[in-house]
């Protein structure tokens, strides 16, 4: 088995076109034609992972948060990003980073996070915009029902609980081939009406290239006319954080000893309590100040993040406690979630589960 054939397995998992754009995911350092020994899951990659990887003879570590951020000018040990990089090509070990294209799926960090606190009803805190796009295509009358189907296959037309969603108008296209033209119906240099079906269909940004090769192959015009567009609609499967109920409303104090309890957090920093009970939870792994708005307009009693400054305490304005329980806390699931997927996928595969603890916040 190589890398490649694990990083295709992932990449349905977590499809890299889902993560945010300041990010760096997918193969950082390696050969996707490397065949693997064995498979190192952790939450971040540093010297000692590596370590750990070679001695459970695993040249392929998959790591949440990407060890490569931005660019490396130089690689001469310097720094502890520079020292990982250098181990890591010594010692033949490739390493793979998945961050935020599993933040934006329904399975990922904040599964972790509301399956810590049981939560209920869940359902995406913040859509990802720009994630759903329309293809409208004009098709030959007798054509329609093949490139339709088509285009499903690819993945297009599904919209939340119903697949197969399409519109069509009937209407008449014109069109008139040059001299170097060769087209299916109609002659060279003449004017050519052709009846026509306009077929709109709705499709997860991710899939364009699969879904525009599939309109291509079943379409018989030499030249397929073809619109896409961006669209505003929220896509409710894809987005930053979750927000869900716990099974009974808890007072303030009794919820954030529970939180502390779930997390195995040191400590809590926390906004001003309301003297409400609370139920109604948001959770985001990881840096979430800016699920702050997301949170109190979703009507949420609690927010569950990390990483919040002095004045971001503030924005809970008595509508909303946050709660920062600390960024490894918050991930820890993560290295969890991807062990079993992978294990489930690659039965006779080993895959472990990293021993090493890498948060490097020590509390007092």
């Amino acid at each position: 088995m190589t890398i490649k054939d694990v990083a295709q397995t992932l990449e349905e998992f977590a499809p890299l076109a889902n993560a945010e754009d300041f990010d760096n995911v997918g193969l950082l350092l390696g050969n996707y034609q490397t065949q693997i020994t064995g498979i190192l899951v952790t939450l971040d990659t540093l010297e000692q992972t590596v370590d750990e990887a070679i001695a459970k003879n695993c040249n392929l570590i998959i790591s949440f948060h990407p060890i490569i951020f931005s660019g490396l000018k130089k690689i001469t040990g310097k720094n502890y990003v520079e020292r990982v990089v250098l181990k890591a090509i010594q010692n033949d070990i490739a390493i793979y980073a998945i961050h935020t294209a599993l933040d934006n799926m329904p399975h990922g960090v904040s599964k972790g996070m509301c399956d810590a606190l049981n939560l209920e009803q869940r359902k995406i805190l913040i859509p990802k915009k720009g994630a759903i796009k329309k293809l409208t295509t004009y098709v030959p009358k007798n054509e329609v029902i093949t490139v339709r189907e088509a285009l499903f296959k690819a993945g297009a037309g599904n919209i939340g609980n119903y697949e197969e969603c399409s519109f069509s108008t009937k209407g008449k296209g014109t069109f008139k081939g040059n001299e170097h033209s060769n087209p299916s119906v109609g002659n060279r240099g003449e004017l050519h009406i052709e009846k026509e079906v306009q077929l709109n269909i709705t499709f997860e940004a991710r899939l364009q290239s699969p879904i525009l090769s599939a309109l291509f192959a079943a379409h018989s015009y030499e030249e397929v006319a073809y619109e896409i567009t961006t669209l505003d609609n929220a896509n409710q499967n894809i987005g930053m954080g979750m927000i869900g109920e716990l099974p009974e409303a808890l007072e303030e104090l009794d919820f954030l000893n529970q939180v502390k309890k779930a997390f195995q957090a040191e400590g809590i920093r926390y906004s001003a309590l309301r003297g409400q009970p609370v139920k109604k939870v948001a959770v985001l792994g990881g840096s979430g100040s800016f699920a702050i708005d997301a949170a109190k307009a979703a009507g949420a009693d609690a927010l569950i993040t990390a990483d919040l400054k002095y004045h971001q305490f503030y924005e809970a304005e008595g509508q909303i406690v946050l709660a920062d329980i600390g960024h490894y806390e918050s991930e820890q699931y993560t290295k969890n979630i991807l062990t079993d997927f992978l294990t489930k996928k690659f039965t006779n595969f080993a895959v472990v589960l990293s021993d090493e603890n890498t948060n490097p916040i020590k509390y007092l």
